[in-house]
């Protein structure tokens, strides 16, 4: 071993004791004829000190060191002198004297400062992820993510799972976002498929009798890319058989409420057990099956008191179906028009036509862009439905109920924000259930699955998929966790007639369900058990926990928000010779 000790493992217990370090030069100093070299490595920083008295061929190499520079150095441990100790420091009591130092590798001068946070450019981050990867935080991040999946991995195993790895190589099957294909050399104009996940693969594996299963899943889609998304992305993946929905639910709360006490213990969590809201109740009071319940705003219909109040806009909208919905603001009374026309400019892109307000102002006269249309008796039903004091700012969308939901779930989350309505390190879990079974898919004619093909429907439902498909329910779940969906599952089906009929639903004809998923439906005749599961987004639970802003923060080797690789400079030209021996022509 290059090293005795890790740099940032060294403390005052060290003193008078012969080490040797080994990492990259995190800043050198010159200061009156000493040299002072901050070494790094994975474990922190510690100080070590030149001086030319000792060695003078030590410190002349000393002297030349520059910042990265890979160097190995053996040297004294010392207390640091009264009134020098860096308390900041894990280290910053003591400091090594250095009696050998050896250059392993010089460095070129990097494109951005490693040794302190500083703000760069994304593109060139990604570019030299290699050097980003070195900064203190990216370093915390990687270590975050292992402790979490560690974690996850001696947990379930506790729990009597067992790990088991399902292809990377499949068979395409489109079941939502376009399949990533890998053509085949042997089987000329055919090709596997890369997993969307391994839905299919985890549930054969209860028709083999597994009962437990999970794994640290890589799942690839190709789609366009916004948000969040990479194309690559990992996920735990858990089955279990003999189950139902109560049961898959608690093991993932437990498992990660373990996982939160253990590793995270000073992050309060919002509520134990976990919330639990239908997806009716979440859309009607957050315009989300995503909510964020670490701060209120909740919206408010008062699409029956905006029903003949004389005021045209909030009248059109309900004459036409749709709804007039509102928050809340507490305290923003004093907010000016031009602060509302701000606000308005947020939820435009969504598809509402504007933001209709009242600001409740101290004097008692309000002030609004449509009190005046309204009898004061309906206005006064209006400002008692919204719960409305002086000082307060009422915000109202009128339109189809999509709309208003969407804009007023966008407006609900920038005023949280804005207005820093929640605290930062709060954790606030919670479930969605009764999610629709199905959309009906206007243009295509037919209904396409909330979650996936495989889901089954709530018991009591079964009828409605013969009378009124679009009232069904799944045995579905979703954990949000801070406004953001972190996992989802559901009960399968497992009975080959019902899943015939939900691919009938589907417009999936015999011939095509049979080439696609014959393999599934072929083993639900060989005593397939009742089983469900869950799937978690390992990248997006590690970006809330280590309260980073997008996923790309914590996967080692992101793509950019285009999906490309700038490291690599990847997707890149194929040479010829392997498309021809793929059978593939390029048509331009």
């Amino acid at each position: 071993m290059y090293k005795t000790h890790g740099c940032g493992e060294l403390r005052a217990e060290h003193v008078g004791e012969q080490v040797e370090l080994a990492g990259w030069v995190n800043r050198r100093r010159d200061h009156g004829g000493l040299t002072f070299v901050d070494l790094r490595d994975r474990s922190g920083v510690v100080q070590t000190v030149s001086n030319p008295e000792l060695s003078k061929e030590v410190h002349a190499i000393a002297e030349q060191v520059r910042s990265e520079w890979v160097v190995r150095i053996v040297g004294e441990v010392r207390a640091r002198p009264k009134g020098m100790q860096n308390l900041n420091l894990p280290t910053g009591e003591v400091e090594v004297e250095i009696k050998e130092l050896e250059v392993l590798n010089p460095a070129k001068t990097p494109p951005f400062t490693i040794s302190e946070e500083s703000e760069v450019d994304e593109m060139v981050r990604l570019k030299y992820r290699y050097l980003d990867l070195r900064r203190e935080r990216m370093q915390r991040n990687l270590e975050l993510r292992h402790n979490v999946i560690k974690f996850i991995r001696d947990e379930l195993g506790a729990r009597g799972f067992w790990e088991i790895e399902t292809p990377i190589l499949f068979k395409a099957t489109p079941e939502g976002a376009r399949d990533y294909l890998v053509p085949s050399r042997l089987y000329p104009g055919e090709a596997y498929a890369l997993p969307q996940s391994p839905q299919q693969l985890k549930q054969l594996l209860m028709v083999a009798g597994t009962e437990r299963y999970f794994q640290i899943a890589r799942c690839f889609r190709d789609e366009d890319q916004r948000g969040d998304r990479q194309p690559e992305f990992t996920q735990l993946d858990i089955e279990m058989s003999f189950v139902e929905r109560d049961d898959v639910m608690q093991l993932l709360e437990g498992v990660y409420s373990s996982l939160v006490e253990q590793l995270f213990p000073e992050r309060p969590v919002f509520a134990k057990p976990w919330p639990r809201l239908t997806y009716q109740e979440s859309m009607d009071r957050f315009g989300s099956d995503r909510p964020d319940l670490r701060f209120g705003l909740e919206l408010k219909d008062i699409s029956d008191l905006a029903a003949g109040s004389g005021f045209k806009v909030f009248e059109g909208a309900v004459d036409g179906g749709g709804e007039v919905r509102g928050i809340n603001c507490e305290g923003c009374g004093h907010f000016s028009r031009r602060e509302i026309d701000e606000l308005t400019e947020i939820i435009k892109p969504f598809g509402a036509p504007g933001l209709a307000y009242l600001a409740m102002q101290e004097s008692g006269e309000p002030r609004s862009s449509f009190a005046k249309f309204l009898p004061s008796d309906r206005l006064d039903a209006i400002i008692k439905r919204m719960k409305a004091n002086p000082g307060d700012l009422l915000l109202f969308v009128a339109g189809k109920r999509e709309i208003v939901l969407e804009s007023l779930s966008r407006l609900r989350a920038h005023l949280g924000a804005h207005l820093e309505l929640y605290d930062s390190d709060m954790l606030a879990f919670c479930w969605v259930l009764d999610f629709p079974l199905f959309h009906w898919d206007a243009e295509e004619e037919r209904w396409d699955p909330s979650h996936h093909l495989f889901t089954a429907p709530m018991p009591e439902d079964l009828p409605l998929l013969d009378s009124d498909p679009g009232r069904a329910r799944g045995q579905q779940y979703d954990v949000v966790l801070n406004g953001e969906e972190t996992a989802g599952g559901s009960i399968r089906i497992h009975d080959r007639g019902l899943q015939e009929k939900i691919f009938d639903l589907m417009g999936l004809d015999p011939e095509t369900a049979k080439h696609r998923f014959g393999h599934m439906l072929t083993a639900f005749e060989y005593g397939t058990p009742p089983h469900g599961g869950v799937a978690s987004g390992l990248d997006r639970l590690c970006m809330i926990l280590a309260k980073e802003p997008n996923i790309r923060e914590v996967i080692a080797f992101p793509k950019t928000q285009a999906a490309r690789d700038v490291m690599a400079d990847a997707p890149s030209a194929i040479d010829p010779k392997q498309l021809e021996e793929l059978h593939i022509r390029i048509v331009e």
